[in-house]
């Protein structure tokens, strides 16, 4: 049996009030909120934290390759896959490959690793922006999701693959040259015109392939770029309106090209048994997967739940979002802006800068940074710890001042000096439990420089 061996989803933290949106400018904006990438956080940061999630609960599944899709990258011509596979700490014979460019990537990434019998871990990441008042801006949503295919061989399937069907057309819809940071879109009833009935002869296909009709559908996802088309085609399909999963647009917002896999993942997270997920994207054309859940996903626990982290999440001003995506820039810290960091250097210590490995002596202590090259390996990216003593730096450069820096104390007995993120500076407290995750710590000379910070420990 070949299908889902784990998933997960990353929504970052921060939320943007669609209100504050009307409020500054008289125009846009609309009800609920939308999901914020932190300034430190970019496609690939998001798509590790998703990726950490779903080998999680993947009951020691390790893919043997990854494949990330973003309409975004972080870098072109230079590979962004390579950065996950680093953090994941893959062995070197694991590939990694980038699908990137187009929002229908996500879903053809996954399309094309879903036949796999090897595990292969399939990541789709996405930083969806906008001018200021658009419809981008208001129903956009940042975030990434992970999802481990393979076989029976493995691990658990806890959803088999049943059916798939696909339908490709060339028109204008939705586009963005290279280098410029908004999209643009033909006209409405066009793109309507186009998308019905290549997403009806998709999804039509793709029952056939799995013997089923509409009826059987129990969770139906459609999503894609051209949202009156989404609505105008979802009542046509013939499943029941109850059926019809939340497309998480007042909490979350549209995630690009993770969207699908978001979707997919939400279903997944309280699915029983025996129910199909017929998923559903339309993007230069129609892709339909249709899965059915086995007895495994009985005991699949998720890491860490959407639903959770929707509730964990905290407020974010329409000033420094628009800050943070550079659509307005304030004066900062009078001090020197990062400067780019040593390749050279960096690819000396590739375990602990990407994947917080420490070093263990023969006296059994546990070193971090590690010590020698060639001592014991102790992985510490999922450790916890507790903040010792901290301090709020108001004067070195940040794109979002203050920076707090934090002493602590890992639960495996190391400290750590760590910088903090997501947080209230104002509230921040010793004793205060947090937890590691991947960041951005600046980017100079076209670099970005990753590396690890710790956030408070939320929501389980």
């Amino acid at each position: 049996m070949q299908g889902i061996l784990s998933a997960a989803a990353y929504v970052p933290y921060w939320r943007l009030d669609r209100g504050q949106i009307k409020e500054t400018f008289g125009a846009g904006g609309g009800k609920g909120q939308r999901a914020v990438a932190s300034y430190d956080e970019d496609t690939t940061t998001m798509g590790v934290e998703a990726a950490r999630l779903a080998l999680k609960s993947a009951g020691g599944a390790r893919p043997q390759g990854i494949g990330f899709a973003t309409a975004n990258p972080a870098y072109l011509d230079k590979t962004n896959a390579t950065a996950i596979h680093a953090a994941l700490r893959l062995d070197r014979e694991a590939v990694a490959y980038d699908f990137g460019g187009a929002v229908r990537s996500g879903m053809g990434a996954l399309v094309a690793a879903i036949g796999s019998t090897v595990p292969l871990l399939v990541v789709s990441s996405d930083l969806r922006d906008g001018m200021p008042t658009s419809a981008d801006e208001s129903a956009g949503g940042d975030g990434a999701a992970a999802i481990l295919v393979g076989s029976d061989d493995v691990a658990p399937v806890i959803a088999e693959t049943i059916g798939f069907a696909a339908t490709t057309e060339e028109f204008i819809d939705h586009w963005r040259l290279p280098g410029e940071k908004r999209s643009k879109s033909w006209e409405e009833r066009f793109g309507e015109t186009k998308y019905l009935p290549l997403g009806e002869e998709a999804f039509n296909a793709a029952l056939k392939q799995a013997e089923l009709s509409a009826g059987d559908i129990d969770h139906l996802i459609v999503t894609g770029t051209h949202p009156r088309a989404v609505r105008a085609l979802t009542p046509r399909l013939g499943v029941d309106k109850e059926k019809i999963v939340d497309a998480l647009d007042s909490t979350v917002g549209w995630t690009g090209t993770a969207h699908p896999a978001l979707l997919l993942t939400s279903v997944l997270e309280t699915a029983k048994p025996g129910e199909v997920i017929a998923v559903l994207s339309l993007a230069d054309g129609a892709d339909c997967l249709i899965f059915r859940t086995t007895d495994a996903i009985k005991a699949w626990k998720p890491a860490r739940t959407i639903a959770t982290q929707i509730g964990a999440s905290g407020p974010v001003t329409y000033g420094k979002y628009l800050s943070w995506r550079k659509w307005v820039e304030v004066e900062g810290p009078r001090r020197p802006e990062p400067s780019r960091i040593s390749a050279a250097a960096a690819g000396r210590v590739t375990d602990w800068k990407y994947g917080f490995v420490a070093s263990k002596d023969e006296a059994g202590e546990i070193h971090a940074p590690p010590h020698k090259a060639d001592a014991e390996a102790v992985p510490m990216s999922d450790v916890e710890g507790t903040i010792s003593t901290f301090t709020i730096d108001r004067i070195a450069f940040s794109p979002s001042p203050p920076i707090t820096y934090a002493v602590v104390d890992m639960d495996n007995g190391t400290r750590s000096a760590l910088e903090l993120c997501d947080l209230d500076a104002s509230k921040i407290a010793m004793g205060d439990r947090v937890e590691l995750t991947f960041r951005k710590l600046g980017t100079g000379d076209s670099i970005h420089n990753y590396f690890w910070k710790a956030r408070p420990l939320r929501g389980g």
